[in-house]
């Protein structure tokens, strides 16, 4: 996945109201950007960091950047939660995940109540519901955690995925790392109790759980190497 125009370099002053940063480009200007990130973004907000940002000029954006990559202990890790479905969608497009079989892949399937799988992968025999989370959090040397704060959403997601399994389909979450320096996936279960029952719930329905890591640069992110994962 390539960004659409060249980022611009900063320094973080500081990231509030979950969608809103402030950041010091190079000329010394100060700018609000947009955030697209839910989460905590633990560890990624550090005033002074390095970030790099997306400028637009699209008239009906209020904000004329977006933060899309920080720079923490020289590894380059992309904050923006909609990067890692553009990466996944590249990937199976590309056939490059090799523990999925399919023909044929929609994005965004309505599948149960309020909710939208990522893609449907199809084949003649078999439904596959994929679900893919974005993950930066990384507290321990080479071990990325999901969640970064409490997600309900995500509880939601293993039920729905759970619901699908158990109608004979096969359902996938698929833990994309947005960041190179990691070897493992694990669930920070101090951070969301709920999260981590749930998805041992899940594996125990038959959900199956795959793992990657990315390559980040200024210019894009691609898909990286397969990773494991540890519950």
């Amino acid at each position: 996945m390539q960004f659409k125009t060249n980022l611009i370099k900063g320094k973080l002053v500081k990231r509030y109201k979950r969608f809103l940063a402030d950041v010091v480009l190079n000329d010394g200007k100060q700018v609000t950007v947009h955030c697209p990130n839910p989460g905590s973004m633990m560890n990624l907000t550090t005033e002074g960091a390095v970030v790099w940002l997306e400028p637009n000029d699209d008239p009906k954006k209020k904000l004329k950047y977006g933060w899309r990559l920080v720079e923490s202990n020289n590894q380059a890790i992309c904050v923006d939660t909609t990067v890692a479905n553009q990466v996944v969608r590249e990937a199976l497009e590309k056939k490059e995940i090799s523990q999925l079989n399919y023909q044929s892949l929609k994005p965004e399937v309505k599948y149960s109540d309020n909710s939208r799988v990522d893609f449907l992968l199809s084949s003649p025999n078999q439904h596959t519901y994929l679900e893919v989370k974005s993950v930066t959090l990384v507290r321990e040397k080479g071990i990325a955690e999901f969640p970064d704060s409490i997600t309900k959403r995500g509880s939601k997601h293993l039920e729905d995925l759970s619901k699908m399994v158990t109608s004979g389909h096969k359902a996938v979450l698929l833990f994309l790392c947005m960041r190179s320096d990691v070897d493992r996936v694990r669930i920070a279960a101090d951070l969301d109790s709920i999260y981590y029952a749930n998805i041992k719930a899940a594996l125990k329905s038959g959900i199956q759980v795959i793992c990657y890591d990315s390559q980040v640069t200024k210019f894009g992110v691609s898909l990286g190497k397969s990773i494991e994962f540890e519950i």
